[in-house]
């Protein structure tokens, strides 16, 4: 019963980040924004959830799961409530920058699973927990639209921050505290300063060089400039702290570097679909879109964030028989060649629909794997940061494969109407099948790696 109590809140939590999703065209119609301004609506979550998330894994591995992650839901739930009153799109972007630390409340999960269940269980419970917070997914997606066309799209934000709230008030009562892990060194401040500041100038970076193409190459520089700077700070940092934030031992471990480089790509490729199916679904039929309103793109994804659901399930139980990198490799084939067939067909919302499907399954199994992977081979100590850290890479990667969708169809704009052209789908399709092929190079050079 406690366990499902943490399911709850992670169906309550995927919900409300969701919702976005099918809403997106809506959205930037109501608002009067590009697809490129767009994609930042919602990687303005996934801003704060990089930010957040290992800050909020090494508080629950030091303070206990339960204690911050009770504080962390109430966070979420203030941005929310004021992504449900936002009268513009300033309002709107701040509700889901305080929305992005949900995604703080998976690293916090996994630590609850991992004290209170054997190391076995709590493989197949992370991808319970986490195909949970997929189908809380779905039913924001299936949502979304029957709720911002009949009310508005404010109360797509307002009805899942309430069911938030009350998980979180399910979870406080029914969840046995776990204790805290007793420790003479106090939090290394520095540290978690310097990584936040490095992950958030990184993705404030990526959002505003992927936007809109219009920033100055002198601009760019100095962003790569801060962002090395941070990271450099950073490392220095942990090398010479007594209780780092970030043990660099234990990032360096293959487990864990190997696990971060594939989850990085793998994400990548599946933020570009994300982003590209819903905005094909969108365009008028007059051409080669389908006119779909919210609701119909809500009930075209529905099959996809089903699968995605399955998968993370599946993903779970697949790494503890098959191992995470033969998981990686099926679903990197799949994405692969279901992406560069779609650039050539798609023609017809079932192709759409089925090329969803396929990804979603594919990146949900094999991100899945690597997280409850790595989260058994670690010390149950460092089980919260790590955790932390590959959720962060799933993020930063979805992130930037939305932006760089958004960057290709702003490219491709036609002039007359302003409307993405189809080679723009086109380009972006067969990219994100590439990057997905990426994965096989990066299972290879890491399995040398971890041999030699």
């Amino acid at each position: 019963m406690p366990v499902g109590a943490l399911g709850v809140l992670a169906l309550a939590l995927g919900t409300l980040q969701s919702v976005v999703e099918p809403a997106l065209p809506l959205l930037q119609d109501e608002l009067g924004v590009s697809p490129g301004e767009g994609a930042l609506i919602g990687n303005a979550l996934l801003v704060t959830g990089a930010t957040v998330t290992p800050v909020a894994g090494k508080l629950g591995d030091r303070y206990g799961g339960k204690r911050v992650l009770v504080r962390l839901a109430a966070v979420v739930s203030v941005g929310g409530l004021l992504a449900g009153l936002a009268p513009n799109l300033p309002v709107l972007l701040l509700g889901q920058v305080l929305q992005g630390a949900m995604v703080g409340a998976l690293p916090l999960s996994f630590i609850l699973v991992r004290k209170h269940l054997t190391p076995g269980k709590s493989q197949a419970a992370i991808g319970v927990v986490v195909a949970l917070f997929t189908g809380g997914g779905m039913v924001g997606v299936l949502g979304a639209g029957p709720i911002a066309e009949g009310l508005s799209w404010q109360w797509m934000f307002a009805l899942p921050t309430l069911a938030v709230i009350a998980a979180t008030l399910l979870v406080a009562r029914l969840m046995p505290h776990d204790p805290p892990v007793r420790s003479d060194a106090g939090i290394d401040w520095p540290g978690t300063l310097l990584l936040s500041g490095t992950l958030l100038a990184f993705m404030l970076g990526l959002v505003t060089v992927t936007g809109d193409g219009g920033v100055p190459p002198l601009a760019v520089g100095a962003l790569v400039v801060l962002v090395a700077a941070l990271a450099t700070g950073w490392v220095l940092v942990e090398r010479r702290a007594a209780s780092p934030m970030v043990d660099l031992r234990m990032l360096a471990q293959p487990a864990m570097w190997s696990a971060c480089v594939l989850t990085f790509v793998v994400t990548t490729s599946s933020g570009m679909v994300l982003f590209l199916v819903p905005q094909l679904f969108a365009l008028p039929a007059d051409g080669y879109g389908f006119g779909a309103g919210t609701t119909d793109i809500g009930l075209f994804l529905l099959p996809g964030a089903l699968a995605g659901a399955v998968s993370d399930s599946v993903g779970g139980v697949a790494a503890r028989r098959f191992g995470p990198r033969a998981v990686v490799i099926a679903g990197t084939v799949v994405t692969a060649v279901t992406m560069i067939t779609l650039a050539s067909v798609h023609t017809a919302p079932w192709q759409l629909v089925l090329a969803k499907v396929l990804t979603a399954f594919a990146a949900g199994a094999g991100t899945t794997a690597l997280l409850a992977g790595t989260a058994t081979a670690i010390e149950t100590q460092d089980i919260g940061i790590a955790t932390g850290l590959l959720v962060v890479t799933r993020v930063i990667g979805v992130a930037l494969g939305a932006q760089v969708a958004g960057a290709l169809l702003d490219a491709g704009a036609e002039p007359v109407t302003g409307r993405p052209a189809e080679s723009a789908f086109v380009t972006g399709f067969a990219v994100a099948g590439l990057v997905a092929a990426l994965s096989l190079l990066v299972v290879r050079v890491t399995k040398k790696g971890v041999q030699a």
